[in-house]
């Protein structure tokens, strides 16, 4: 639904909320999506009203069924320089949780588009960072170890991701089977 209080139909500012319900009883999920000439690209410049949709539909499935990675639009990973957002989300409140001071993707987010862009299994992949970091968890490492271990996954992954899933793979857990 268009919140009209935050929208500037003469700037071309947007911005929606939307509701996903997952079933008739739940309280439902609520995601908000801006868009103004400054933070989409200049091909689709004009649409600025469905895209702000479309982020808030997307944010609130994202919450609904918990998918932790939010889009590569949102990065930024693309763009030449920092994109100033009109409005900073409703659903986190914190205006720089899109990146850090520099305009470079937070070490999270760049973990997660290597993920993204090479198919890799997130949960095999946070089990090799701790390993390489000598951590018991993800968390538990310096910031340092972090990036050195991104940078590590995307070489490796450029060079021969064949090899890099083989690594992944001896991280599994096995699986019980339960006998009959």
């Amino acid at each position: 639904m268009l919140q009209e209080k935050l929208s500037d139909l003469a700037a071309g500012r947007w911005v929606f909320k939307a509701v996903v319900y997952k079933s008739h009883l739940s309280k439902g999920f609520v995601g908000y999506g801006d868009a103004d000439p400054s933070n989409v690209s200049p091909m689709v410049r004009g649409a600025e009203l469905r895209i702000a949709e479309t982020r808030a539909v997307n944010r609130a499935l994202r919450k609904a069924y918990g998918i932790g990675l939010c889009s590569v639009e949102e990065l930024g990973a693309f763009s030449s320089a920092p994109r100033p957002s009109a409005v900073s989300s409703p659903s986190n409140g914190h205006p720089s949780s899109n990146g850090n001071s520099n305009g470079q993707p937070r070490l999270r987010d760049q973990l997660c588009l290597l993920i993204r862009q090479y198919n890799l299994d997130a949960n095999l992949v946070k089990a090799y960072a701790a390993d390489f970091c000598g951590t018991q968890t993800l968390s538990g490492a310096s910031r340092e170890l972090v990036e050195s271990f991104i940078s590590h996954l995307a070489a490796a992954a450029k060079e021969n991701r064949g090899a890099l899933v083989c690594k992944l793979n001896s991280y599994a857990q096995p699986t019980v089977e339960a006998r009959s």
